[in-house]
């Protein structure tokens, strides 16, 4: 779907008009970094167990300006889940429900484009609470700092290229440190780190050195 059809259905589709300002442009040269935990990759049985957003403003990002919660989920954490951001049980047993905090979410992100890594699921996640809440879906413009990789490394790669496109990867070739991966607010700050690197690298047609491909690589579909 068109971005301006969706938006006009969303719009449309609004069951709260206070939250119209979503449908609003956001302040000039502002964008919000976004990262979810969640407690499995299932958005239509899993949920977020914590949440963090920053906002970034020309070439800066605004640690003071941010916003971060701990939720408490209907599904209780899996083990797995358990190993990947190390929030237990008793960890997330005190968070707040998630239909509280989001009035102050929503409010944070406005209507300011949002940038994540593998946004899509971010979105997906919230999207599950939003609909409940507000009869709609976000309608945020988004930018996925994957593709912007992928643009400065692989566009025009051969066809055997091997794509890379891990979280560890493009900060090693960005040359920006591990915060520790899987915290909700260590990975809004890595990603809003990268977004800005990647846009000006883009905007100045800067890419990034690739291995050659060997020739015993198989074509890449």
């Amino acid at each position: 779907m068109y971005d301006w059809v969706r938006r006009l259905f969303y719009r449309a589709s609004l069951g709260d008009h206070s939250y119209l300002y979503l449908f609003e442009p956001g302040p000039p040269d502002e964008f919000i970094a976004l990262d979810c935990e969640t407690t499995g990759l299932n958005p239509r049985v899993d949920d977020i167990i914590a949440i963090a957003a920053v906002k970034i403003r020309g070439n800066r990002i605004l640690t003071s300006e941010r916003f971060e919660a701990i939720i408490r989920p209907d599904r209780k954490p899996t083990s797995a889940s358990i190993k990947v951001h190390q929030l237990r049980e008793q960890d997330v047993e005190s968070g707040a429900m998630m239909f509280r905090i989001l009035p102050d979410l929503l409010r944070f992100i406005g209507g300011r484009p949002i940038i994540g890594y593998y946004i899509d699921f971010d979105i997906r996640m919230l999207d599950k609470y939003v609909l409940r809440q507000i009869q709609t879906k976000l309608p945020n413009p988004r930018l996925e700092v994957s593709e912007m990789y992928y643009a400065c490394k692989y566009k025009g790669a051969p066809l055997n290229t091997l794509y890379d496109l891990r979280f560890s990867s493009i900060l090693a070739d960005l040359g920006i440190p591990s915060l520790g991966q899987h915290d909700a607010l260590n990975d809004t700050l890595m990603t809003a780190m990268i977004y800005l690197q990647l846009r000006d690298m883009l905007d100045r047609g800067v890419r990034i050195s690739r291995p050659r491909a060997r020739p015993d690589h198989a074509p890449m579909g």
